[in-house]
């Protein structure tokens, strides 16, 4: 089979096309016959070694597919099943071993490509809205990045609750996609000071939640964006790292701040089921939508991941062996 490899941390030149041997299932486990790859910023923190770990590693965190094999007295899930996971590295390849704790049954009227580009950023927009910041009806939204594959998703996810959304985002390409999805206002960051035109647009009252994507050329402006005891959601860094912070700068306005990660909010079967259900269900009666942005043979994630960096395609990017 063949797969990518990463042997040095380094830009997207040190993603290598591999022979590599078909991998066994142990207890617990199944193997994965990888019809689908969602391409995920994780990734590339993965491959430059912002997020270090055991070299040589097949990347990737999000696939979907049919089981090929299963474990030892594997009851639960039959070979033949279409699934979908994530959260687990190795999803860049023609077969991969999953934890069955972390895998979900994919629909038959969900495609296998819309699996594998839905489930990382449809159940982190989903903990997002649902979960670490419990969005209500009559709730002001500020989201960094809305024309992402993660902020359209969080937009769609707010509006379905009741909450006014307004986004930020670079392109006008992408300010029309964060439109579309229902953003009740899209903001040309680059161009105009968003802080200012979101006390216009709120009449100084400020929003309830930012949620932040993007770090270091954001993250203070939106801590003024906020109420009295509003909710800062960190959830990302793509534009660098937040500047050195003390809790002290959160007491002026009793606000709150947090640095969620996806494992703890899927970390008990049942929550995890609970949001991949909603997420698959949506995409199925089509009130959720995805916008892809590409669709790579596996031979060329070097291409994927240098598109994604340089924010070449609108839309989430999938790889396919």
């Amino acid at each position: 089979m063949k797969a990518i490899r990463i042997h040095e941390y380094g830009g997207p030149e040190v993603l290598k096309y591999e022979e590599v041997s078909l991998p066994e299932p142990g207890v617990g486990e199944a193997r994965i016959k990888i019809g689908g790859v969602g391409v995920n910023f994780i990734d590339t923190y993965q491959r430059s070694g912002l997020y270090q770990g055991e070299l040589p590693f097949t990347p990737g965190m999000e696939g979907a597919g049919v089981i090929d094999k299963l474990g030892p007295g594997e009851t639960t899930f039959r070979e033949g099943d279409r699934v979908a996971y994530c959260m687990v590295r190795g999803t860049y390849a023609d077969y991969a071993i999953a934890p069955l704790h972390l895998v979900v049954p994919l629909p038959d009227d969900v495609d296998v490509k819309l699996g594998a580009a839905a489930l990382l950023q449809g159940m982190t927009a989903h903990y997002l809205v649902y979960s670490t910041y419990a969005v209500k009806a009559g709730d002001v939204v500020l989201l960094h990045a809305a024309g992402g594959a993660t902020g359209l998703l969080v937009t769609q996810m707010a509006k379905r609750l009741g909450a006014t959304v307004y986004g930020t985002a670079s392109t006008e390409e992408k300010r029309r996609l964060a439109k579309e999805a229902g953003a009740d206002a899209v903001i040309a960051y680059t161009d105009v000071d968003f802080e200012t035109e979101i006390k216009r647009l709120t009449g100084g009252a400020g929003v309830d939640v930012v949620y932040d994507s993007v770090g270091e050329p954001t993250f203070e402006k939106g801590l003024a964006c906020l109420k009295p005891r509003g909710a800062m959601v960190f959830f990302g860094q793509s534009s660098g790292k937040l500047p050195t912070l003390t809790p002290k700068v959160l007491a002026p306005k009793s606000l709150y701040l947090t640095r969620p990660m996806l494992g703890d909010y899927i970390s008990e079967r049942a929550e995890l089921e609970w949001r991949a259900r909603d997420l698959f269900s949506w995409i199925a009666d089509g009130s959720l939508k995805l916008t892809i942005g590409g669709e790579f043979p596996l031979a060329d994630a070097a291409a994927a991941h240098h598109q994604l960096q340089q924010r070449e395609r609108i839309g989430k990017l999938i790889l396919v062996p």
